[in-house]
């Protein structure tokens, strides 16, 4: 799947930063909310994949947030955490819009898996496999092999190659590709992006796969 951009709704900082910097290491774009007012406002302006939602938040209870959203017709999943764990709890959340409910204390590996399943209901189908050229990505196992050589990619730039390969020939937008790979904690103005490009470019080999069209994005063309 490209990547993806996630809602981490959670009041406790350091569980907040965990849950955040470990979906970001997995290939995620995270922002993060500290209670429902800022979590009504991100949602409001920004189109997530996926919702993580902690139910006890200073300001009420995160529930409330996804029935008040589903009313307003937010399709996006919803995974719910919880120091509540009985049936009932499980169900009540369900009822209110949950998709999935995983309580605490959690593996994050599994809300990693769980995430990453959710963001796969909602994203168009894609083939599992794409080849441009010598270039074969394996999305499902997120590995990429050129000329018969498996490549080493960070995160981030497995992130860029599958958005600008799902979309090979066309030209991506700057734009296009932070609010798509990167979350918002990332400087638009900054060259982060160029980097992770000068190092896409760099692993990719000769010859040269990836353009950047200058001032207005990027590219990948046989």
């Amino acid at each position: 799947m490209t990547d993806v951009r996630i809602l981490v709704v959670e009041d406790d900082p350091m569980l907040g930063a965990h849950v955040a910097d470990s979906l970001r290491v997995a290939g995620f774009a995270v922002d993060v909310a500290a209670d429902l007012a800022d979590a009504d406002l991100k949602v409001s302006v920004n189109q997530y994949d996926c919702l993580v939602v902690d139910r006890g938040l200073p300001d009420g209870d995160g529930l409330n947030l996804v029935a008040a959203q589903r009313e307003l017709g937010l399709r996006t999943p919803v995974l719910m955490l919880t120091a509540r764990d009985q049936v009932a709890d499980r169900l009540d959340g369900f009822s209110h819009g949950a998709d999935d409910y995983l309580a605490k204390p959690f593996i994050m590996a599994e809300l990693t898996a769980r995430t990453r399943a959710l963001c796969r209901r909602r994203e168009t189908p894609t083939p599992p496999r794409i080849v441009i050229a010598d270039l074969v990505i394996d999305l499902p196992r997120r590995r990429v092999q050129r000329g018969g050589v498996l490549l080493s990619l960070t995160p981030k730039e497995f992130a860029v190659l599958e958005l600008l390969a799902i979309r090979a020939s066309t030209v991506v937008t700057r734009t296009e590709v932070i609010e798509s790979c990167w979350d918002e904690m990332a400087d638009p103005v900054s060259n982060v992006v160029d980097a992770v490009v000068a190092g896409l470019r760099r692993k990719l080999g000769p010859p040269p796969l990836l353009e950047t069209v200058r001032g207005v994005g990027f590219t990948i063309a046989p």
